[in-house]
């Protein structure tokens, strides 16, 4: 054997297993098709942001959390209706998830050196019905250091281990194959890729320089998910979110490619809820690009407007920060728009200053960088839009500004092949939400929202804009951003038991294989159901690795 333990994919959920193997001795050999820079995966560039359940930080906040509100949230939200089938482990490791998250996982990210800050983020607010999507309570916690910090000490655990001589890197490795051997995992087969000196996220060559083979007691797969490749998005788009976008911008690196989904199946593991999966309506081109059609999500505040294509307000619950899948499903199943690829957020300057905020570790400079002092000076008392938000306003080709709304629905017109808006329609519809701005009452729901999510004090602070008319010059420049849909999970998988074992066809374990992350759907085959609770995709990558890590040690003991 040329190891216990194979894991497949440098990707957090796989620094993860592969620390809990090491850590009980077992020698692992980690695979990997990118170099030795893109050690962490997607998890990298990612906000940092970690789902916690009546964690210090709320309390200290005024939140009042609890379990069973916050397993009441996930039911509502993940709707599953594939329980005696498809989601009959995905359930299981739900409530697993959430027990975690209302328990052990506070202390245990803080054992790993990961801390919080001191804030936390209200996302996904939800459909605006106690029982369904969204979360009742802020529960958004970023990692100082962002995703950067998260994979931080899983990174190292690795490089200790290899400098120990239990773990060996084996970059530029791209399994094309699952050996199984008699009913039981025993290696994996595959391509040796030329080398590459690309930085960290850039698209690599895939110029074969040989083959391997490697052979261990088990392997471990945690290779991520679809949403760097558009067709395979497309093939597996659900009917019930319309028809998919002809133009999509990608949130994630082009090595999120898929590859070893249908390769497990082949091996003989069971797929299920491949029709699930979660795509962002806010997203916007990079205007420094990384990997090959680089989007960035706005993680949007609840004051901006939001129009479709014509300029139509989105109904509720279509409002920025609320409901991001029945967002997508009306602006790609309502018929005259679902030819448009597009929306349209229309703000203040005010707005923008307080409000925006951008997903990515590289996108958020001071938290990436621990830095708390400028985190304190460029976004509670500083002036302006914090410093990445003020380069897309500068540079960004998706925004556009103006003095006055006829002058910026005629910026927002040359966004588009043809002119699809109309000012005075626009104009109709702002200044009636803007009436409703002279009361702390209201009928609109937007503006019950905004006024709501002013009573919490880490919105008051730090996120929702003192609420004011969209059309009062004394707020402005106007602000238009044309917002596209931008790629990133998947939520189905390979059905994995608790102790996230690979299962077949038959619901039986696969011996000696096992999944994690993503490309187990975070758990289960898809522990989210339909919907995301955010802040879940790194903690599932953390909490199933962990698993998989554990239970594969007990195998190989």
């Amino acid at each position: 054997m040329d190891a216990d333990v194979i894991v497949v994919g440098a990707g957090l959920a796989g620094l993860v297993a592969a620390h809990e193997l090491t850590s009980r001795g077992r020698r692992v050999a980690l695979v990997d098709q990118e170099n030795a820079a893109n050690l962490g995966g997607q998890a990298f560039w990612s906000f940092g942001g970690l789902f916690l359940v009546d964690s210090p930080e709320q309390r200290r906040l005024g939140i009042k959390d609890s379990f069973d509100l916050a397993w009441s949230d996930w039911q509502g939200s993940a709707r599953f209706d594939r329980v005696d089938d498809e989601d009959s482990w995905a359930v299981r490791w739900a409530r697993a998830y959430v027990e975690f998250a209302a328990g052990e996982k506070r202390s245990w990210l803080d054992g790993h050196g990961i801390k919080l800050l001191p804030t936390v983020g209200w996302a996904e607010r939800g459909d605006l019905r106690a029982d369904g999507h969204g979360n009742s309570v802020p529960r958004f916690h970023i990692a100082w250091g962002t995703g950067t910090g998260v994979v931080e000490p899983f990174a190292a655990y690795a490089q200790r281990a290899a400098r120990e001589g239990l773990l060996t890197f084996h970059h530029r490795h791209r399994v094309d194959e699952l050996v199984i051997e008699e009913d039981a995992a025993r290696g994996v087969r595959g391509t040796v890729l030329a080398e590459d000196p690309s930085p960290r996220g850039v698209a690599s060559n895939r110029d074969a320089a040989g083959e391997f083979e490697l052979t261990a007691q088990a392997v471990v797969v945690t290779t991520g998910g679809i949403g760097a490749d558009h067709d395979i998005v497309r093939r597996y788009w659900p009917a019930r979110l319309g028809t998919p976008p002809t133009e999509m911008v990608t949130g994630v690196p082009a090595y999120v490619d898929g590859r070893m989904l249908d390769i497990s199946a082949a091996a003989g593991v069971r797929l299920v809820n491949r029709d699930r999966m979660w795509h962002y309506t806010e997203g916007v081109r990079n205007w420094d690009p990384i990997w090959p059609g680089h989007g960035i999500r706005i993680l949007p505040g609840p004051s901006s407007m939001w129009f479709d294509a014509l300029g139509r307000r989105l109904p509720e619950p279509c409002l920025p920060g609320y409901d991001t899948l029945s967002t997508l499903e009306y602006l790609r199943t309502t018929e005259d728009i679902a030819g448009y690829d597009h929306s349209w957020f229309v703000l203040t300057q005010k707005i923008v200053e307080k409000e925006f905020a951008l997903s990515g570790s590289e996108q958020n400079p001071d938290i990436t960088a621990k830095d708390k002092g400028a985190v304190l000076r460029d976004r509670l008392l500083g002036k302006g839009a914090p410093g990445p938000v003020d380069a897309f306003l500068r540079q960004g080709a998706d925004f556009v500004t103006a003095p006055t709304l006829e002058r910026l629905v005629a910026k927002m017109n040359e966004l588009t092949d043809k002119p699809l808006l109309d000012a005075a329609v626009l104009r109709r519809q702002i200044e009636a939400r803007d009436l409703q701005m002279a009361n702390p009452y209201s009928k609109d729901a937007q503006v019950q929202g905004i006024r709501n999510a002013r009573r919490y004090i880490g919105d008051r602070l730090g996120r929702v804009a003192t609420p004011h008319r969209i059309l009062d010059p004394a707020a402005g420049p106007l602000i238009g951003v044309k917002l596209h849909v931008l790629t990133r999970k998947t939520l189905g998988g390979i059905q994995t038991d608790l102790d996230s074992r690979a299962l077949g066809p038959d619901g039986q374990p696969v011996e000696g294989l096992y999944a994690a992350g993503e490309v187990a759907g975070f758990g289960g085959g898809g522990v989210h159901g339909y919907n995301a609770l955010e802040g879940t995709f790194l903690g599932g990558c953390l909490f199933s690795g962990r698993a998989a890590g554990r239970s594969a040690a007990k195998e190989t003991a």
